[in-house]
């Protein structure tokens, strides 16, 4: 099986279900139907080293920079990727309690009201370098702070002693 490496517009993404694409290369006609997109670093990297992946989880392309992609490309590949990564962000904290070293946080998120709990602060909790906060819950749904500096002076308060 040979790797492509795509760097440029020389293919086309077109999204064929929320998350499976259509990928053509202009130079070959190759055509590949229903793959999904992984990224390889979800968290450092979003729109860099995209897998193209078949039915069977064989990567049969990477995309080096999303950014490189013609629009239309762009556009269907960031749609897939967010669909598949669909990660609710925290926009303030209503509520936390402790009960024998199980947090219940109840937050306002951008897809409305959730509660969840967190058994182990400090492996749930994830401060990243550019004030982002990656929070895992128990049921291990992820939520995302864009950035806590943001958030009111209540919701900080709750944050900042598990930071």
């Amino acid at each position: 099986m040979i790797l492509r490496y795509i760097d440029g517009p020389e293919v086309r993404f077109t999204v064929k279900d929320k998350i499976f694409v259509d990928m053509e290369f202009y130079h070959t006609g190759e055509v590949f139907r229903d793959m999904e997109l992984r990224r390889m670093f979800p968290v450092s990297g979003k729109n860099k080293y995209i897998a193209v992946v078949d039915g069977e989880g064989n990567e049969q392309a990477m995309i080096r920079d999303v950014d490189n992609l013609d629009k239309y490309s762009r556009e269907a590949v960031l749609s897939c990727l967010e669909e598949y990564y669909m990660m609710p962000r925290i926009l303030k904290f209503v509520n936390m309690s402790d009960k024998f070293k199980i947090w219940m946080w109840t937050a306002e998120t951008d897809k409305g009201t959730v509660t969840f709990e967190i058994r182990n602060h400090l492996t749930a909790v994830k401060p990243l370098y550019d004030n982002r906060v990656l929070i895992k819950d128990a049921n291990d749904n992820r939520y995302e702070i864009p950035d806590y500096t943001k958030l009111d002076k209540k919701s900080r308060k709750m944050l900042i002693p598990n930071l």
